[in-house]
């Protein structure tokens, strides 16, 4: 696939941007539920329930979404770690998930799209959506690579996931992006594809690791961010969930993906300080292990302490 110069190696990171560019396809705004046997095979309880869930799994100092929608379509947020790979895999196939109709990756560190390149070769896959990350900053690491190559061995091609776009509609569920809004940034964490779950009445913000800088465009870009489940960025960073972006989210519920005694000190004092002064009920993995909200269109309900990714 790629081209040699006869005399040197060309470096690993002119390869690695190479095979992104091989994988990486713009396509429109609207993006059409995926047809034929695109949907997953939902269990018979979770198909005559009508309800969308949202697992937000327990995959330790990492991050993953597993979405159900009611249509029986599977989406797939981050993968977590490439220590619960295996594991991730088959949790999700205990759920009966069968095929990944969406698979968004955030933003290409570890913690995020360590388990991908697994989730890529176990499952039939859908679409799969990324942010363009800049030339200079195309990161050189192995599991960045391995995703690559997961998505080049499958014949999938990479959308481009950028701010303002549409990526599922269907009945009362939509799907949109809100960031990343720029073409470059100074950290990987800024790219991170910010999407918003609407189900019915009720919605969903998932944030990634979108830090401050992130924040203060979509602020700017006027979104409609109000919603009612945050999963607060950056595993509760102080780099994340600032007072202003709280404010216009204004959520009832909050989401911290974290590890038990992690060595980062997630989440931050002052940011739960915040969720709490604002009201907020905070759900944490490190805590609650695998938290499950289940959402008809004008309620969620949360369900705690579900069985852990991780290997206890």
């Amino acid at each position: 696939m790629f081209c040699r110069h006869k005399k040197a190696a060309l470096p690993r990171a002119f390869l690695l941007a190479a095979a992104f560019l091989a994988v990486f396809s713009l396509f429109g705004c609207d993006v059409q539920p995926a047809q034929g046997n695109a949907a997953s095979a939902p269990s018979a309880s979770f198909a005559q329930k009508n309800e969308t869930q949202v697992y937000f799994l327990d995959v330790g100092q990492g991050d993953c979404e597993l979405i159900r929608l009611k249509s029986g379509q599977t989406v797939l947020i981050d993968a977590g770690t490439g220590e619960t790979s295996a594991r991730l895999t088959d949790y999700i196939k205990n759920l009966g998930v069968t095929r990944v109709d969406l698979l968004i990756a955030t933003h290409p560190h570890e913690d995020h799209i360590g388990g991908m390149a697994q989730v890529v070769r176990s499952f039939p896959v859908g679409k799969v959506y990324m942010p363009k990350i800049a030339d200079s900053q195309v990161p050189t690491t192995s599991v960045y690579e391995k995703l690559l190559t997961a998505i080049r061995d499958k014949g999938l091609t990479v959308s481009q996931a950028s701010g303002g776009d549409e990526i599922y509609s269907a009945g009362d569920e939509t799907m949109r992006v809100f960031a990343p809004n720029s073409s470059k940034y100074s950290g990987l964490n800024s790219y991170s594809v910010v999407v918003k779950l609407t189900c019915g009445q009720k919605s969903f913000l998932f944030t990634g690791d979108a830090e401050a800088d992130s924040e203060k465009e979509m602020l700017k870009k006027g979104y409609d961010l109000k919603s009612d489940v945050l999963k607060c960025g950056h595993h509760g960073s102080s780099t994340s969930t600032s007072a202003a972006f709280l404010k216009a989210v204004g959520p009832g519920a909050a989401v911290i993906s974290c590890g038990v005694d992690n060595d980062y000190g997630h989440p931050d004092a002052a940011v739960v300080a915040r969720l709490e002064k604002a009201g907020v009920a905070i759900y944490r993995t490190d805590r609650q292990v695998t938290i499950l909200a289940r959402c008809d269109g004008t309620q969620i309900e949360f369900s705690t302490g579900l069985p852990s990714v991780v290997e206890k």
